[in-house]
């Protein structure tokens, strides 16, 4: 019955070969499937008829329907600007109809003196209601006819496909799918699930969602419906979760040895938090069990993610393995090698690093040496995922901030052994804890809830541009206590040309406002040759720039403990968790920092809030918790990316987390009772699991 729903949508009535091309190109609608499952995102009760005179702009109605006559019809303009209008009435007031095409259709199926029932978007001018392409039926057929339901569904659309379809032509379609396809859906989930959930049927789930009967069915609808999709991919991540801990073939760190030691004892910058202690403890304990861990590093900006990374580092060095770094910039690599080799100076380990604009020499030792195995330590950026990148004994990886990698980049770096080796990814971009379980659920979590001491709080105030010559002085201020300011533009990949001339100009401007001779501003931006964009690094990070302007390629990991201020201009114009990685690039020494948001008068209701979240708290988890409720289930797709490609039609992991935990709770059930699904009654739950499995070619749950 299932392989109905795979049929090709051009054979439902009312679509065809033309109008099938168009949905699929623009709302990616193949089969009957894929058109039951494009969800209504509202409802307009149909069973309501609005006297004209309460049809007003001030009530803000985005659907109506009203009962009519027909008192006269009109045309006006010519050739492509003709339109065909008609002038409807009730007791209460008059609307007038007009169609911009059809208009011959149109005007074969209108009666003047006729009462018809009404539907669809109103407009006003000078107060007087309008409606364009308007859905009309006569009184006649509306009382003949029995809907499937009073509630009728507004559906996602694009331009085209309304142009096409008409008001109700996409509610139609679906109509016409239903009545082919509702006796042949098969339910993926067996009754004895169902019923200890409490969960409709699947074929009474789409015909609620479609055609609500009232709504508590719409609601239970929804339910079933979001519970699928959640159950889908928790039975993925628990049964790869399953799948990895039932093979002993992780490489045994049995060792904490004289690399280790002497680190901890002689060389720590600074005594470890209760949490960096916590984290190296879980990250030990998985290196002696003998499956290879997979673990994710949460950890807010400043929290000391690196120093966790470097001392697991030398447990792999430790136990005679070699170990590397892959971070998403060359800045950051050369940041996190200086830092490295700063902190291991004296001791026998020898680090390496390696970046796409490395120079022969450079290139051809790191080579050598983790091929010969005498480099303990390889950092680099994407480089380390080339073909002739081979090393001679690869127990441990770690990946820093790996949202910003591709997941067939992460991937490839567990291929440089036969075995697997040990995986810490590491984010600074806090995940909620909800989300997580989907993104994450196969991985083990460990989280970095504390910063350093003597870390003071970041004071973050938003202005706009009617206060810059007050920022200007603050920033003199600074400067002149010897302090060093950054000033980061938006870069936008979309339209990456005016944002460039955006930070050209912010830094004309700020040398022509900044004049005095001691005062040296230098620019960063990712257009820069690698050696401009080094020398220009150097500069800062030395003091003999106070002003750097950049982009956000300064976002991650850039550490001038010196700098105090952060100013970014056009700040609505940057997600949360971005300006939060920005702020977090001062308050790294002791002394009080700043962070100072600007934007221009008029902002969204979205933007007013980001920034006000911004300046009321430093932190990061309840900022992404924030984040994800403002943009909504619209973005999850892209959230997903760091992940397997998932599909979700209508749960939201963000809003949707009672369903959450209990289908995490139904899929570790079921896959202890049947880890392969193959008992007969468990069919249809292999088939949703592989519906939301995420791309086959590589098994991604090893390195999320």
């Amino acid at each position: 019955m299932e392989n109905y729903l795979d049929n090709d949508i051009q054979f439902v009535a009312g679509v065809g070969e033309a109008r099938a091309k168009v949905l699929d190109r623009e709302l990616g609608i193949r089969t009957v499937g894929d058109l039951l499952t494009h969800y209504p995102f509202r409802y307009i009760d149909r069973t309501r008829i609005y006297p004209v005179a309460e049809i007003t702009e001030a009530a803000g109605l985005s659907y109506v329907q009203f009962r009519a006559r027909i008192t006269g019809i009109a045309y006006a303009g010519e050739g492509r600007r003709r339109r065909f209008m008609a002038y409807a009435q009730d007791a209460t007031g008059q609307a007038e109809l007009v169609w911009f095409h059809s208009i011959k259709w149109i005007e074969k199926r209108i009666e003047v003196g006729r009462e018809y029932i009404v539907f669809g978007r109103p407009a006003f001018y000078r107060g007087a209601l309008q409606m364009a392409h308007p859905e009309l039926e006569s009184v006649e057929q509306a009382l003949s006819r029995k809907s499937e339901s009073g509630m009728q569904g507004i559906y996602p659309s694009t331009e085209k496909v309304s142009n096409l379809l008409g008001a109700k032509g996409m509610y139609q379609i679906v109509c016409n799918a239903w009545a082919q396809a509702r006796d042949r859906i098969a339910d993926p989930l067996p009754e004895a699930l169902r019923t200890q959930y409490g969960l409709m049927p699947l074929r009474e789930a789409y015909r609620n969602i479609h055609f609500p009967q009232s709504q508590e069915g719409l609601r239970q609808a929804q339910y079933r419906l979001k519970f699928d999709e959640l159950l889908g991919i928790q039975l993925n991540i628990q049964q790869r979760r399953t799948d990895r801990l039932a093979k002993s073939n992780g490489f045994l760190f049995p060792r904490v040895g004289g690399v280790f030691n002497t680190f901890y004892n002689e060389k720590l910058p600074f005594p470890l938090t209760g949490a960096q202690k916590r984290v190296i403890r879980e990250i030990r304990q998985d290196t002696v069990t003998g499956y290879q861990m997979n673990r994710l590093l949460q950890g807010d900006v400043g929290s000391g993610k690196t120093l966790v990374a470097l001392m697991s580092m030398l447990l792999a060095v430790d136990n005679g393995f070699q170990a590397c770094m892959m971070a998403p910039t060359e800045i950051l690599a050369r940041q996190h090698v200086a830092t490295i080799r700063r902190m291991l100076d004296g001791m026998p380990v020898r680090v390496a690093v390696l970046t796409g604009s490395s120079k022969a020499r450079e290139r051809r030792e790191a080579l050598e040496g983790i091929a010969s195995g005498e480099v303990d330590i390889l950092v680099g950026t994407h480089a380390l995922i080339e073909d002739r990148v081979q090393f001679a004994n690869l127990g441990f990886v770690v990946i820093d901030e790996q949202h910003r990698f591709g997941v067939e980049q992460r991937a490839r770096l567990w291929t440089k052994n036969a075995q697997p080796p040990h995986i810490l990814v590491m984010t600074a971009t806090p995940i909620p804890r909800t989300l997580a379980m989907t993104l994450y659920g196969d991985l083990d979590v460990s989280v970095i809830d504390e910063l350093p001491p003597g870390r003071r709080p970041i004071r973050t105030v938003h202005y706009t541009d009617a206060a810059r010559m007050r920022l200007f002085g603050f920033m003199r201020q600074e400067i002149a206590k010897g302090r060093q300011v950054y000033v980061v533009y938006p870069l936008i990949q979309e339209s990456e040309a005016m944002d460039y001339k955006d930070l050209t100009d912010g830094y004309e401007a700020i040398s022509r406002d900044f004049p005095l001779p001691e005062y040296v501003t230098t620019i960063c931006h990712g257009k820069m040759k690698p050696a401009d964009k080094e020398e220009s690094m150097r500069q800062f990070k030395s003091g003999e720039a106070q002003i750097m302007v950049a982009t956000s390629v300064i976002e991650v990991g850039v550490d001038v403990p010196n700098a105090t201020v952060m100013v970014i201009e056009s700040a609505e114009r940057f997600g949360l968790s971005q300006l939060h990685q920005l702020r977090g690039r001062v308050g790294r020494g002791g002394e009080q920092s700043y962070c100072i948001l600007m934007s221009g008068e008029k902002l969204s209701k979205e933007s007013r809030a980001r920034l006000a979240a911004m300046c009321e708290t430093n932190d990061g988890f309840r900022l992404a918790e924030l984040d994800l409720k403002l943009r909504g289930s619209g973005d999850i797709n892209g959230t997903l990316q760091s992940g397997m490609a998932f599909d979700l039609k209508i749960a939201n992991p963000t809003l949707d987390t009672q369903i959450l935990a209990v289908t995490r709770e139904a899929a570790t059930a079921l896959l202890a009772a049947d880890p392969a699904l193959a008992a007969p009654e468990h069919r249809g739950l292999d088939r949703l699991r592989r519906r939301y499995s995420g791309r086959d070619e590589i098994d991604f749950s090893r390195i999320s």
